[in-house]
């Protein structure tokens, strides 16, 4: 049974997806603005974007060595002002230099959130004993749709990009600062660390690579998928479907709703049907999503594509950070942080499959590589399988 702490701890896990949901949703809409204001051209624009998942893998890696001796609570007090105040920064950057400076700021700070979040997350669920780490994902979608919501607002009545970004992040600051006074202590987070010198024995294990290895190539393909739809599904909307400006930015619109709705439900979900047979169905559901979009001969059509989509991925990133959780017993956060790393190179690896596809044979071709991905999701799902704590498989001992 959770007790009192651990709801509290919960809350307060609750608050940090939020936070991270508006701070990545109140950057990226606003790259078009940003691109115009420093003239950057296209090819210089991709440069910049692929300088924030680059930056963010390394991140990921810090945060995982930090919080494996510090706890992932220090690692989120540090990391996510840093990211709020990255994008302030970027709003107020007067030249390209600062907005790169910025750019990679913003990077460490994102992965060491998103590290240290799902962490927390992790230690949240094996306290509660059940599913719960698909219902912050869920909030981190909500955030985003009302960080997308506030950009438009804001750009409505004429804010320029500092008061637009510092109305939105400097109140998540606080919010994510008080928060972080009931997220888990290290050795809560670590309970498996203390206690007999037995316990502390089968505490010192090292997270063997091969395990996570499906749970990582399964986010990585997940985010080529998802780096395909946020890079280019607008594109493939008004080249290939001809759609109408008014209706080009449903097809993003559907896949961001659909993933928010199907997260909301995603924690009854795994603990009725197991986490393996949901990430099976969900590499299923989007594969036929993107079979949907290639095929598509119609603007509706190819929504109704992007709208199945979301539905099959979203739950893909949120169970493969439980079971990296299951398989780190000590709760040190080195899986977490493994699978997390491959988010970003997934999103690297997509924009450049899909734009170098696109660029050599079109965009209704390029959208068949994530297609392929999405379906080998299916056959990874079985790493998703719940193991033993102790498996010989799982862990290795780390001579004294």
């Amino acid at each position: 049974m959770p007790t009192p702490r651990d709801r509290r701890a919960r809350l307060a896990a609750f608050a940090v997806f939020a936070v991270q949901g508006l701070t990545f949703a109140t950057l990226l809409t606003q790259v078009a603005t940003l691109q115009r204001k420093h003239g950057l051209t296209d090819g210089e624009l991709s440069i910049l974007l692929l300088v924030v998942p680059v930056i963010a893998g390394g991140g990921s890696v810090l945060a995982g060595a930090a919080a494996s001796r510090y706890g992932s609570r220090l690692v989120l007090r540090l990391a996510q002002p840093l990211a709020c105040a990255a994008v302030v920064l970027a709003g107020l950057a007067p030249n390209v230099p600062a907005l790169v400076v910025a750019n990679v700021l913003f990077g460490l700070g994102l992965g060491g959130v998103d590290a240290g979040m799902n962490m927390q997350g992790v230690a949240v669920e094996r306290e509660y004993g059940r599913a719960v780490l698909t219902g912050f994902h869920a909030l981190w979608s909500a955030a985003a749709v009302a960080g997308a919501v506030w950009a438009s607002a804001a750009a409505g009545i004429g804010l320029g990009l500092p008061a637009t970004f510092s109305i939105a992040l400097v109140p998540a600051v606080a919010v994510a600062l008080v928060a972080s006074a009931w997220l888990y202590l290290p050795g809560e987070e670590h309970r498996h660390r203390a206690g007999s010198p037995a316990e502390e024995t089968t505490a010192k294990v090292k997270v063997a690579w091969r395990p996570i290895i499906p749970l990582c190539l399964a986010m990585a393909f997940l985010y080529v998928g998802d780096s395909s739809i946020s890079n280019f599904g607008s594109v493939f909307m008004d080249r290939v479907v001809h759609a109408a400006t008014p209706v080009i930015p449903l097809a993003l619109g559907a896949y961001q709703l659909t993933t928010f709705l199907v997260r909301v439900g995603g924690d009854l979900a795994v603990r009725r049907f197991g986490s393996a047979a949901i990430v099976r169905a969900g590499g299923a559901v989007a594969t036929l999503g993107f079979v949907a979009i290639v095929a598509a001969p119609s603007a509706p059509a190819a929504i109704a594509g992007f709208a199945l989509t979301g539905i099959g991925l979203s739950v893909v990133a949120p169970q493969s950070f439980s079971a990296a959780g299951r398989l780190d017993p000590a709760g040190t956060g080195v899986a977490i942080a493994r699978v997390n790393m491959f988010n970003y190179v997934g999103f690297v690896v997509g924009a450049a499959l899909v734009g170098g596809i696109a660029d050599a044979s079109g965009y209704q071709v390029a959208f068949a590589a994530p297609l392929v991905l999405a379906a080998a999701i299916i056959l990874l799902a079985r790493g998703f399988q719940p193991r033993t704590a102790g498996s010989a498989a799982t862990t290795a001992p780390i001579a004294s």
